[in-house]
């Protein structure tokens, strides 16, 4: 474990690039195993633990050789149970297999998009995503937030879901953090935000709404050309009940 260094928001030159941060307390990062790529050989699960770097548990596994290595905690996943990441493990909570191994309508966590890179999405605590079906070296996935992607075959992929019972954040939980509080641009002076100034409690003052630096704050505005829009087979719903 290695201590995560503190920067508060502050760049290279000391000026804020990121506001709201500061004052979190000092956290000790754990290297989790992502890429699950110690194959063929079972592991026990020594202890579930907390970590202050996530929302969901982690697992301390202990494998025959005598390696330890963290990996995310799926729901169901208790201390002494074994794991195994191989092409012929059985489909049990815990385990890494190829998604060629795994059968539609099973709920998998911890997705690699890139193949090496170890798994990036589907990782926080309460989020799975189900298998809907396969295409040649390709397979439908669907979503958390009920967008269906399509994802490259080959990748090792890990049973069950990440599901853990979030606590709900009160101030404490915001400071520990390091998220510092927000004001609205409106209750500023006109020097510090474009919405700022005013008698009372007046409006921002233009036809739209800007950021802290001028910029358009409603509507679009990201690219559309993003790498990953074209895995994208079914987006997910935009709108109030989505």
């Amino acid at each position: 474990m290695t201590i995560l260094p503190k920067n508060s928001g502050r760049g290279a030159s000391g000026r804020i690039t990121v506001r709201h941060q500061g004052g979190r307390k000092k956290r000790f990062l754990r290297e989790i195993d992502f890429k699950r790529n110690k194959k063929d050989v079972w592991g026990k699960v020594e202890e579930i633990q907390y970590d202050p770097n996530r929302n969901s548990d982690i697992a301390l596994v202990i494998y025959e050789d005598g390696e330890r290595r963290y990996i995310l905690a799926p729901v169901g996943l208790k201390e002494g149970a074994k794991v195994i990441a191989s092409e012929l493990a059985p489909l049990e909570v815990g385990n890494s297999l190829p998604l060629s191994k795994i059968p539609a309508g099973t709920a998998i966590h911890n997705i690699e998009i890139k193949p090496g890179k170890g798994g990036q999405i589907v990782r926080s605590a309460g989020s799975a995503a189900v298998i809907q079906g396969k295409e040649d070296e390709w397979v439908l996935i669907k979503m958390p937030s009920n967008s269906v992607h399509l994802v490259y075959l080959d990748p090792p992929f890990f049973s069950g879901s990440n599901y853990q019972v979030e606590k709900k954040n009160g101030k404490h939980k915001q400071i520990v953090k390091g998220i510092r509080p927000s004001v609205r641009g409106t209750a500023m002076h006109p020097n510090a935000h474009p919405h700022g100034g005013g008698e009372g409690r007046s409006g921002v003052g233009m036809k739209h709404p800007k950021t802290p630096y001028g910029k358009a704050a409603v509507g679009k505005t990201r690219k559309k050309n993003k790498y990953s829009s074209g895995i994208i087979v079914q987006p997910r719903k935009k709108g109030k009940h989505s």
